[in-house]
């Protein structure tokens, strides 16, 4: 397999010869190595339209499902102290992607990075260490906000000690190591919050860093819960949760349906975020904290015409599209959805 210079020659030469052979493509990138994928995203995002699933798209539905689980619960994204066990590709871009909704919020770019509680296996990310790269350093922790804990600060900060004095009110898990949510962990988190939103991300189930059932075991049936795997529905103390599972199906048809109803020239992170806040509208959980934070994907085509008018918007407000009414924007949605028959 090629690497190096020679593959990146090949990526441009296939790039190239996509934009010459239909200058009007929306281009997705899928599955690429992680060392691959963000550099790729970043050298072509403003050279044609394009996006990457695995990174935006994974951000997208995890920001809206957290939106939803935060809303369900009571409570406001700008009030959350969140922390993210895991540092890779698709930990960093939901970080990344919460960041940018509550600076879009109104917050400055570092009252929202006080926010963030990323740990990756040496510890929590903060401005002290000296090993992280330009990425990783937009979500590391300002050094002078750790004075206060009740730890030893100066070395590799574990997830235990960061859980105990962060007190966060979202817990996101993108490890693949199972079990990683322990019992005494949880239990510290719900002991500081009414209604922890925990998401253990990794698949398959048998990598999943807790089972639902543990987490309203532990938490009293007040968590609530989205996985990236699917769980049956876990019955408590007499109560059904239903637990939606983070798909990125519930975003990227619907992405691909509003870039090209609107036909925008370029995606942007505004379109994503419009994306995020148009699936948590859509939560049965916001009416009912114990059903699904994510509607049923028997009624997809519903709510992706929602998400795609969001995004529609979010490209003609960027300027990446021309301005038409939303009446036109729904006629393209309709007539750019296919319709399985013959």
């Amino acid at each position: 397999r090629i690497k190096g210079e020679e593959y990146d020659q090949f990526i441009d030469l296939f790039v190239n010869a996509v934009k010459k052979r239909f200058p009007n493509v929306l281009l997705q990138w899928e599955d690429f190595a992680s060392v691959d994928a963000e550099r790729i995203l970043d050298r072509y995002r403003d050279d044609l339209c394009t996006f990457n699933d695995d990174i935006q798209g994974t951000a997208a539905v995890t920001t809206g499902t957290i939106l939803a689980a935060i809303a369900a619960g009571g409570g406001e994204l700008k009030d959350q102290q969140i922390v993210m066990l895991g540092a890779g590709s698709a930990g960093v871009g939901i970080c990344l992607q919460l960041k940018q909704t509550m600076m879009a919020e109104g917050m400055s770019e570092s009252e929202a990075r006080s926010h963030f509680y990323v740990i990756d296996r040496d510890g929590l990310l903060h401005s002290g260490r000296t090993d992280l790269d330009e990425l990783h350093q937009q979500l590391a922790q300002p050094a002078e906000n750790l004075k206060s804990w009740d730890c030893d600060t100066t070395g590799a900060v574990a997830f235990a000690d960061v859980v105990r004095n962060a007190k966060p009110g979202v817990l996101i898990g993108a490890t693949g190591q199972a079990g990683a949510f322990t019992e005494s962990i949880i239990r510290e988190m719900a002991s500081h919050v009414e209604h922890p939103v925990i998401f253990p991300l990794s698949n398959p189930t048998s990598r999943a860093e807790a089972t639902p059932a543990d987490l309203l075991k532990w938490t009293d049936g007040k968590a609530v819960i989205a996985t990236g795997s699917p769980f049956d529905p876990v019955d408590h103390n007499g109560v059904t949760h239903t637990i939606a599972q983070c798909n990125n199906s519930y975003i990227f048809p619907a992405m691909g349906l509003g870039i090209l109803a609107s036909r925008a020239r370029r995606v942007t992170d505004a379109m994503f975020i419009a994306a995020a806040g148009a699936l948590k509208e859509t939560s049965p959980a916001l009416s009912d904290r114990t059903a699904s934070l994510l509607p049923s994907l028997t009624i997809i085509r519903d709510f992706s015409r929602k998400i795609a008018h969001a995004v529609a918007l979010a490209a003609i407000a960027d300027g990446v599209a021309d301005t038409v009414t939303e009446k036109e924007i729904d006629q393209r949605i309709e007539e750019t959805m296919w319709h399985p028959e013959y």
